[in-house]
């Protein structure tokens, strides 16, 4: 906030002053030593594994702390300090009381016809709800029509009726069922899976182990896990053999209805059987830091417009009961993305000439765990009055060989992408296509939770030329989270350095330009997140 009051004031008093054309930032040298140190530090086994919340996470958390200070970077976190505290929920379901869910006199237990996942949302308390049932078809907004559900439980088909689309779905009301179900005023949900769902995109024995596994999600202030009010109190899902029980004396069957939704929308109409559901958590709640430095711009009038280089601090810690050793350093993952981010800052500070543009630094928090800690930045940032404008996400460069392409995840959908392409120009680096899209790499990394919030984002992962496809490859199948991602595989970090100064100066671009980035004309990620904002047309190709 004082920076964006600061910009502000300072444009008034000097409006009428001449612009004086700023100095061209000096190329920084990008030291390869440096990055190793970095590497070795962050992934040594005193850190085991820094793990959100824990002990070793907490070091990593401080030298970078240190190192932003050291840098001569501003604090951006709570209270004036390098932290942004992230309240994270732990829980699981507590087995010493099985949940359940009982229609009419019939009781089914947790994993068996029906799943139920624990929520951090009631303490340690058993939750227990009551209520009559509706059936609602597919659960969107058109099927409530003439029905009350207010203070029931709302039964849902899951996917989406033969010949609608998802588009037409959110243009209709949407089709998140929770939050539809919510607002009219239902208690909670119940997705039925049918025949042809458990065939499919439904497995139930995968499923039943998911549901058992601890969930970890970080709490708004009103205790809502991930920021997201659900709308319900509870959701569950059941098998045809508890449907079967559901759907008992009602003017459809289960089979029947199964059958009926092949061909489309079904009519919905309330059940017999009253519902009882019951669960008890285990929750325990513990705060992790993003670690937040920032270099603020020099031009009034675009020092209130935020760049973001991101890189998670955190991978996935200690398994004790694992034979011999047991601590996943996570040295490529992502200790090898925050040693880059730190020589990118470095950098940036070593120019001499102050980007005209804020630059905000960021050691992320629980990104193993599901992109927590930049989902929580990107709901509570740190630009007070200014705005976030770009996020230059590093994670997991393979720095095993010299890279002479890159892979820019999100280029396609923003003008990022031409500036990836003049940076990588630069240095004799080249741009190409994604080679796995089956692994959709781009919903998978921190910068997505800033697409989310309507940010033009990119991500680089380094290329298949020069070996590049074989050490990726090999990589993904022998240490990826496996204890063997360690300080002692075989680093080239002149290729750190490389992809340090590659980051730099597409991030340098736009703290510089005369123009944020702009989503492209016709973007589906833009046209959803952003609605509004400028855009730009597309170059031809």
């Amino acid at each position: 906030m004082r920076i964006a009051l600061f910009s502000i004031a300072f444009s008034l008093a000097f409006a009428a002053a001449p612009t004086l054309a700023q100095p061209a930032p000096a190329e920084p040298i990008f030291r390869a030593d440096a990055i190793h140190a970095d590497i070795t530090f962050l992934a040594d086994d005193q850190l085991e594994g820094r793990d959100a919340g824990a002990r070793g996470h907490n070091i990593a958390a401080l030298f970078v702390a240190n190192r932003f200070q050291a840098l001569g970077l501003k604090p951006g976190g709570n209270d004036g300090g390098w932290y942004q505290q992230v309240p994270l929920a732990e829980h699981a379901l507590d087995d010493a009381k099985p949940a359940t869910l009982t229609i009419g006199t019939t009781k089914f237990t947790n994993g068996g016809d029906v799943l139920i996942s624990a929520s951090p949302r009631y303490g340690n308390d058993t939750q227990t709800l009551s209520g009559e049932a509706v059936f609602v078809g597919y659960g969107l907004e058109s099927d409530y029509a003439g029905l009350d559900v207010k203070g029931k439980f709302v039964v849902t088909l899951i996917g989406l009726p033969k010949g609608v689309t998802q588009e037409a779905a959110r243009a209709a009301g949407g089709s998140d069922r929770p939050v539809i179900a919510g607002r009219h005023g239902a208690l909670g949900v119940l997705y039925l899976i049918s025949p042809d769902n458990l065939r499919g995109a439904f497995p139930w024995l995968q499923a039943t182990g998911y549901f058992r596994e601890p969930q970890t999600n970080w709490l708004s202030p009103s205790g809502f896990p991930g920021g997201e009010d659900p709308g319900v109190q509870i959701g569950a899902y059941i098998n045809p053999t508890a449907a079967k029980a559901l759907f008992a004396g009602a003017p459809m069957s289960a089979e029947q209805v199964f059958a009926a939704a092949l061909a489309g929308p079904v009519k919905g109409f309330a059940l017999a059987p009253r519902l009882t559901t019951a669960r008890t958590s285990k929750v325990r709640i513990v705060r992790s830091p993003n670690v937040i430095g920032i270099l603020p711009g020099s031009d009034p009038a675009l020092a209130a417009e935020y760049v973001m280089l991101s890189a998670h601090l955190d991978h996935v810690g200690v398994d004790r009961a694992r034979e011999g050793d047991q601590i996943f350093n996570g040295a490529m993952d992502n200790a090898a993305g925050v040693a880059t981010m730190l020589e990118a800052a470095r950098a940036f500070t070593a120019s001499g000439v102050r980007p005209k543009r804020s630059v905000v630094f960021v050691a992320l928090i629980a990104e193993e765990d599901g992109l927590l800690g930049s989902s929580y930045l990107a709901r509570y940032p740190v630009t007070g009055a200014g705005k976030l404008v770009a996020d230059v996400n590093l994670d997991m460069p393979i720095l095993l060989y010299d890279f002479q392409d890159v892979v820019a995840y999100g280029a396609e959908h923003s003008t990022m992408g031409e500036i990836v392409e003049r940076a990588g120009a630069r240095m004799g680096v080249t741009v190409s296509p994604d080679p796995m899209p089956e692994e959709n790499f781009f919903l998978r990394s921190d910068h997505y939770s800033f697409v989310k919030a309507g940010v033009p984002s990119v991500f680089l992962m380094t290329g298949f030329k020069n070996g590049g496809e074989k050490a990726f490859r090999d990589f993904l199948a022998t240490h990826y989270h496996k204890v063997s991602d360690q300080p002692g595989l075989p680093f080239d970090c002149a290729a750190g350095a490389k992809f340090a100064r590659l980051n730099y100066l597409i991030a340098r671009e736009i703290a510089d330009a005369a123009e944020a980035p702009r989503w492209y004309e016709g973007n589906s990620f833009g046209d959803r997140f952003a609605k509004g904002a400028p855009r730009a047309v597309r170059p031809a190709k």
